[in-house]
């Protein structure tokens, strides 16, 4: 389980991310913030690219690899713009970031499932269940 701590720690910025987001929308348009948030993610990139490069260390990639980075790329953009128009329309954190991390779950998931014909334990259906069952009660209005 060496995959247990990244993941962890890759979870608690993605909070502090999407937290982040929301203190910022409604102070600067939801397309400056994604443009300004996406260039200081390319100098980190770009920073740790140089800093392996130096090292000698191989950069192995293929053009599938690649295309599928550029997509990725594509879809945190719009992403990143959507949650700051959410959020600069008045959602609260304490529902938009629970909504957004579990639909991540939940599209997530999915894909796993049906793309890739991964499978999960009747444990791990009843865990998604209840993910999903949160983010409809999240979302629903009282």
């Amino acid at each position: 389980m060496q995959w247990l701590i990244p993941v962890l720690l890759a979870a608690v910025c993605f909070g502090l991310y999407n937290f982040l987001i929301k203190l910022s929308a409604g102070h600067i348009h939801e397309i400056l913030g994604a443009a300004v948030l996406q260039g200081v993610a390319l100098v980190l990139g770009a920073t740790a690219l140089l800093f392996l490069k130096m090292k000698g260390i191989p950069l192995v990639s293929s053009p599938r690899g690649m295309g599928y980075a550029v997509a990725a790329g594509v879809f945190v953009g719009l992403a990143e713009i959507l949650s700051f128009y959410a959020f600069s329309k008045g959602l609260s954190a304490t529902v938009g970031i629970p909504i957004l991390v579990g639909g991540t779950v939940l599209t997530g998931g999915l894909l796993g499932q049906v793309v890739l014909k991964e499978t999960l334990s009747p444990w791990q259906y009843l865990a998604v269940a209840l993910i999903l069952t949160g983010v409809i009660l999240l979302a629903w209005k009282r």
